[in-house]
């Protein structure tokens, strides 16, 4: 299984690990540390000299309750951030974490060589025919409501059915407009009760059915650090079971803030296949 970013053949066979870099002022943990050009550059190289295999840069923040930023300010952030991480390391590979077509096409034309839509091209009817026009590779992100109101709506008959319906539908979407290269991400924290984000972590492998690339991204997320009674400040520990518990059921990217850790997951996860 591979993916092509701009040309380039990366092999899943060794899962990869995704740097999240947020150039926002109010994402959940590390909202408002990385705003200025030496904050951005900095944290691209540190999570880059750690081995991360993509860099995520995203302009919003996502977590629950969060409200939407305008467009404009959205595509500033984005097209600055992507110009920053490129010019000083033209060899990384940046995946922008948007749900806007028009975010998507401008973090493209800066150098941008993947999109990361939380909507899974739900929020933005635009999205799907961009990405076929863009040619990059595209995560498909389950969720059932945006951010502001998505913890009202986990009502669920059949949670991974429902999941598998909702990702069968978008991949022929994705493939009427020939994008080929597809991700898919569960979501978790997305729509989603602390037992119901277990759930499907536990049924994970159902989605293998379609025979793409798995990422998984629970980071310090509150299905972590709820549980444990703790701060996404103290979830690190917590992130590393639940991150070697996702690479045993297969997952192929982890979506992370702390590089290094991950690293050392795949390495020791990667000992006893």
């Amino acid at each position: 299984m591979y993916l092509n970013f701009s040309g380039r053949m990366i092999s899943l066979e060794s899962p990869l690990i995704m740097g999240i870099l947020n150039v926002t002022d109010d994402s959940f943990y590390d909202g408002g540390q990385y705003v200025t050009d030496e904050a951005v550059v900095g944290r691209a190289g540190e999570m880059l000299s750690a081995e991360a295999d993509i860099i995520d840069i995203g302009a919003m923040s996502t977590r629950p309750g969060a409200a939407d930023i305008s467009e404009e300010e959205e595509v500033d952030r984005i097209e600055k951030a992507v110009r920053l991480v490129k010019k000083q390391f033209p060899q990384a590979v940046v995946s922008v974490d948007t749900w806007r077509a028009s975010v998507a096409r401008a973090a493209v034309q800066c150098g941008a060589d993947m999109i990361n839509d939380v909507s899974g091209g739900t929020f933005d009817l635009a999205m799907i025919p961009t990405i076929g026009q863009l040619q990059v590779p595209y995560c498909l992100m389950h969720t059932p409501a945006k951010p502001d109101v998505m913890q009202q709506h986990t009502d669920y008959q059949d949670i991974i059915a429902e999941m598998l319906q909702f990702f069968g539908q978008q991949i022929e979407k994705l493939h009427e407009t020939h994008v080929h290269d597809i991700i898919l991400d569960p979501g978790f924290g997305f729509g989603k009760t602390l037992e119901q984000n277990y759930f499907v972590l536990q049924n994970l492998e159902a989605f293998k059915v379609f025979n793409l690339p798995i990422l998984v991204g629970v980071s310090r997320k509150s299905m972590i650090y709820k549980l444990l009674e703790t701060t996404p400040r103290n979830a690190l520990n917590g992130t590393t079971i639940v991150n070697t518990l996702a690479l045993m059921k297969g997952a192929h990217i982890l979506r992370v803030h702390d590089v290094k850790e991950a690293v050392e997951v795949r390495k020791i996860c990667g000992m006893l296949k």
